[in-house]
């Protein structure tokens, strides 16, 4: 692995925020996102900070302190596999890239961690666009200020005037996105994030392999923003790791996918959540971007590409793109409700599973994240609800754990 980020040489006498993972049986209906499994009365042991017992109530450990929480719903707690946590989910995402302040936008990101965990999110994988991730993923990491798992991207790395030029790392030539990368894992970088197209294909055959190369040269994960066919195989094709949104594709792109084990992490919420008129106008969403967002929404069709991925296997994973305007940190139901209704999700324990379970094996994380089983760390969340049968009730998360510890509630 690269050398680490120089904070982490840092002497931390006391963290600024500690919070204690408690010895307890926690009781109530377990959903464990192994499968489509339903423990409707049961138990989840948390101990030393992991899962010591998962089980039926009948079966639940005597002599240890208990929490009862009445029929609620204890869950994996969740993941957002693409924000931006220094876009504040309201303004335009030009204005505040140009021109918000290094403190504004770590008080933005302060600010949507705590909307994250009490929303249930325990992880968020932050792609950047600027570098304010790198000290967020610090902040948290140093106790400084209480937040989600995080990984990080630092900057989105694009070509010199490509996609959101305004507020990514611009490179030219392969020599510069090698160092571009070099940058990103010398701040930290968890991930590197490159934006692959827009209207046009973006970077040249050098530049990407360049760009990848670097990134797995330094043992990092390499994702794509990729909105279309001939942008998802190029990027595929060239040895990209994930792929960001998604699009239309070919059966042979599709099966691309499926030969190289590629994820696509799907962000529905802008369009869903912009193209009802209520919210968006409330936002100050122009009239002729709600119309489109309408319009994009009526269309299933335009989802075709994803919908028949998702059916040929291929591992969809939640995101939000939360930042973008009306995509506030806390709105989770949106999402998951629309993969459901467009199909890329067949039920909503399946949609569950994309934000745990498979978002934890995209995150490399699958072994000790995503689901409530015996030995895995405890981030757990309860829900006044059943979210398997209506998805709202994530709208109602009583409690938020992290490592056994209660962040939330």
């Amino acid at each position: 692995m690269p050398e680490p980020a120089a904070w982490h040489y840092q002497k931390i006498t006391k963290p600024m925020f500690e919070a204690e993972a408690k010895d307890c049986v926690y009781l109530g209906r377990v959903i464990t996102c192994v499968g489509d499994e339903i423990i409707e009365d049961g138990f989840v042991h948390v101990k030393d900070g992991k899962i010591a017992a998962v089980g039926p109530r009948a079966e639940a450990p005597e002599g240890v302190e208990t929490l009862d929480t009445e029929g609620k719903t204890l869950m994996p707690g969740m993941m957002n596999s693409h924000a931006h946590l220094s876009w504040d989910g309201i303004h335009e995402l030009s204005q505040q890239s140009m021109y918000d302040a290094p403190e504004i936008r770590a008080y933005k990101a302060a600010g949507n961690m705590i909307k994250s965990l009490r929303a249930g999110i325990t992880l968020v994988r932050d792609l950047g666009v600027h570098n304010a991730n790198l000290f967020t993923k610090q902040a948290v990491a140093q106790g400084i200020f209480p937040g989600p798992r995080l990984l990080v991207s630092g900057e989105s790395i694009i070509q010199t005037g490509g996609h959101t030029y305004w507020v990514c790392r611009e490179a030219s030539g392969a020599d510069e996105m090698r160092r571009a990368v070099r940058d990103q894992v010398k701040g930290g970088a968890d991930l590197i994030k490159i934006m692959a197209c827009h209207d046009t294909l973006e970077f040249t055959d050098e530049e990407l392999h360049a760009v990848i190369d670097e990134a797995h040269r330094n043992k990092l994960p390499i994702t794509a923003h990729a909105t279309y066919n001939d942008c998802i195989a190029r990027v595929a094709e060239a040895g990209i790791d994930c792929i960001e949104h998604g699009g239309s594709m070919t059966d042979e792109t599709i099966q691309l996918l499926l030969d190289k084990k590629l994820p696509i992490v799907t962000t529905f919420s802008a369009l869903v959540i912009q193209a009802n008129e209520k919210i968006a106008r409330d936002f100050g969403i122009p009239e002729w971007k709600i119309e489109e967002r309408k319009r994009a929404v009526a269309d299933k069709s335009r989802f075709d590409g994803l919908v028949r991925a998702a059916k040929a296997g291929v591992p969809i994973v939640f995101g939000t793109d939360a930042g973008s305007p009306a995509v506030e940190h806390d709105r989770i139901v949106p999402e998951l409700g629309f993969m459901v209704e467009v199909g890329v999700c067949p039920d909503n324990l399946d949609a569950l599973r994309a934000i745990t379970a498979r978002a934890a094996v995209l995150n490399g994380m699958g072994d000790t994240l995503g689901t409530l089983e015996a030995g895995k760390l405890a981030d757990m969340i309860v829900v006044d609800g059943k979210p398997d049968q209506d998805l709202t009730a994530l709208e109602k998360v009583d409690m938020t754990f992290i490592d056994g510890k209660r962040m939330h509630g």
